[in-house]
């Protein structure tokens, strides 16, 4: 008698519950950013909680402009880096732009990091120029001046520093962007990922406009952004979910942007209610700081109506406890990793056209991506609610990354 071949395993992918949509990933990212300029030009885009600063749209573009001619004056061209050492500021934009536009990639990083931290990603990295502020300044000085690398400061009269606006914004506006593929990196966030010291994650101006595309485009978008949203950034654009889901999903659908520097209760609560805030990117930290402070009361957080929270897991307790601070918006969460580009899932509540979602859950897969879960010592797929290793595949993936030893 013959034998009986053995059925092949079932492997279930998972995808969105939303259509795929056509994405213009042979855009650079700054050409998708800014896209609908001129819809928006007018409008305001970047807001200086500090200062009180506004840039427009169309000032945002040219000073972008300005500060890739400035970054080339000092040497910066395409497939370089550039070293942005900053906590948030329009500055920030501005550089990580400018880098953008000469075909180069910026490695972020936070400021409070130790010296030998810093030293380590610049030298990994190769980063030509460093931009950064006072308050770091002193931790690469003498690492830059050893190694040729002008360092740029934000703040004024800074010892041994350019300073940002005379060196990188002066001069008329005469600049045409260099070619760039889509395939060319743009951002190199450092990411520690599972083992080993943090490693340069390489995304591309394909990664980053395929990921803020599954997030904010569509007639039905995942997460629904408007030109009539104002941004909350608090979360520092140093790390992939702020620049990637507040910085360039903002600049993507014409929002106006406020910037905070760091967290604090009485300053939040003062721009949330001068620039009526609608949209809040928290992490689980800053919620449950709100959720105990008697200092924040619903009045306060009344024009907000969605708030995000990512970077780490929030319970279904926490969840509900927050949302008697904010009785007018839709709370949910996302999942990611830099690698990733960095949004693997986001919560269908905040759709244009919303879903009923659970409360803490991390969301679903998002868009024109495929996600498994898998034995991680079989490979074999596996079904609903057994636990194993996530495998995503799409094009918001990153390239590759750079070795971790300079």
């Amino acid at each position: 008698m013959g034998s009986i071949a053995a059925e092949a395993p079932v492997e279930l992918v998972f995808r969105s519950r939303l259509p795929d949509i056509e994405i213009p990933c042979h855009l650079t990212l700054q050409d998708y950013c800014f896209e609908r300029l001129p819809e928006v030009s007018a409008r305001p885009c970047l807001i200086d909680g500090q200062t009180g600063a506004v840039h427009t749209y169309g000032e945002v573009d040219s000073l972008s402009r300005r500060c890739a001619a400035g970054l080339r004056r000092l040497g910066v061209g395409k497939g370089d880096v550039v070293m942005a050492l900053l906590r948030n500021c329009p500055e920030f934009a501005f550089v990580f732009l400018g880098a953008a536009r000469l075909g180069a990639a910026t490695t972020t990083a936070n400021p409070f990091y130790t010296p030998h931290e810093i030293h380590r990603q610049a030298s990994a990295a190769g980063a030509k120029v460093i931009v950064t502020e006072a308050c770091a300044a002193d931790k690469v000085r003498a690492f830059a001046a050893e190694r040729g690398i002008p360092v740029v400061s934000v703040d004024d009269g800074v010892d041994g520093c350019l300073a940002f606006n005379e060196t990188l914004l002066e001069g008329a506006e005469q600049f045409a962007d260099e070619e760039v593929d889509p395939d060319d990196v743009v951002a190199l966030p450092y990411s520690s990922g599972t083992t080993g010291l943090p490693k340069g994650v390489m995304l591309t101006h394909r990664s980053l406009v395929t990921s803020v595309a599954q997030q904010v485009d569509g007639e039905n978008p995942n997460l629904h952004f408007s030109s009539a949203d104002v941004l909350l950034c608090v979360l520092p654009l140093f790390h992939i979910y702020s620049l990637n889901s507040v910085l360039l999903a903002g600049l993507r659908a014409g929002c106006a942007i406020v910037i905070m520097r760091k967290f604090d209760h009485g300053a939040l609560v003062d721009l949330v209610r001068a620039h009526g805030v609608t949209v809040a990117p928290f992490v689980p930290p800053i919620v449950v700081e709100i959720a105990k402070s008697a200092r924040v009361t619903a009045a306060d957080l009344a024009s907000i109506r969605m708030v995000m929270s990512g970077a780490a897991p929030m319970g279904k307790e926490l969840q509900d406890a927050f949302m008697a601070k904010i009785p007018n918006a839709v709370l949910g969460q996302g999942y990611g990793m830099t690698e990733a580009g960095p949004v693997l899932a986001m919560c269908l509540a905040f759709a244009k056209e919303p879903f009923e979602v659970k409360s803490g859950s991390c969301g679903t897969v998002v868009r024109n991506a495929e996600l498994k879960i898998v034995d991680p010592d079989t490979g074999a797929s596996l079904g609903r609610n057994r636990p194993g290793e996530i495998c995503i595949r799409g094009k918001q993936i990153m390239k590759g990354t750079l070795r971790p030893d300079p």
